[in-house]
């Protein structure tokens, strides 16, 4: 096997020999079925108590809010995102956050507390807002060493990262054909990837994974027929031809 099969990221040396900016940076964007964890802290707990009695956020038992599952304790409330692409605010009702990064949720929520909406008046107005995805996972497939689903604490994930955390691609994986499967606006798209070409890597819609892709890496051809039915048939096939022209052999000797 030539290295030119197997060598990932082929020409990169030269593309980046010096340094490049990146053209786009990345943010991974809220989808539904997420699992938001927002924080808010204040300099004055007694503004904050409101929301603690709509146990919400700052201390005391774990609970329940709707849909929410709220661990007070951290300080930290957990918020499912619906289908809708919504969240259950307490107080401010439904907020639209499908779409927005989690900085642009904290802005939308710290610009609530601090300034309130056309119903409610401001309740804090120092208040700072953190926006944490908590669902981030990807799933691995096909001929890898460790094939599986992984979670992601962070929010910036590659492919490329995604490959190493399963132990990298067996030798008989097909470097030029892996696929990403991904869901944008209910729509299934199949990003094709060519591990041997910078290019096709960096520069691909799928480098940067989102919530929920699938990664499948294909095997080889001489694998796939290896695992296959047929194979296993014209195997047992030639095992007792072999046989027969043994048997034949021996009874023809034995004759003579």
């Amino acid at each position: 096997m030539s290295d030119k099969s197997i060598v990932y990221l082929q020409g990169a040396d030269q593309e980046y020999a010096f340094p490049r900016e990146i053209a786009q940076a990345f943010e991974l964007k809220i989808q539904p079925d997420d699992q938001l964890a927002i924080s808010v802290t204040s300099q004055d707990r007694e503004l904050i108590e409101p929301f603690n009695n709509n146990t919400l956020i700052g201390g005391g038992a774990s609970s329940n809010y709707g849909t929410n599952t709220v661990n007070t304790t951290s300080g930290v409330s957990y918020f499912r995102v619906d289908m809708n692409g919504e969240i259950s605010f307490p107080v401010f009702g439904q907020l639209k956050v499908v779409g927005k990064s989690t900085t642009e949720v904290s802005e939308l929520v710290q610009k609530l507390l601090r300034e309130g909406d056309a119903t409610h008046s401001a309740f804090i107005r120092d208040a700072i807002v953190n926006t944490k995805i908590m669902s981030f996972k990807v799933t691995i497939l096909g001929d890898v060493r460790t094939p599986g689903t992984q979670t992601f604490t962070g929010e910036r994930l590659t492919v490329l990262e995604a490959i190493g955390r399963a132990g990298d691609l067996n030798s008989s994986a097909k470097r030029d054909h892996v696929q990403v499967i991904r869901e944008e606006s209910g729509n299934r798209v199949v990003y094709d990837i060519d591990l041997r070409d910078q290019a096709s890597v960096f520069q691909s819609p799928a480098y940067y994974l989102q919530q929920n892709d699938v990664v499948y890496v294909k095997p080889n051809k001489s694998v796939r027929v290896k695992g296959s039915t047929s194979y296993t048939l014209l195997s047992v096939s030639s095992t007792l031809v072999s046989m027969v022209v043994s048997i034949v052999s021996l009874i023809i000797a034995i004759n003579k």
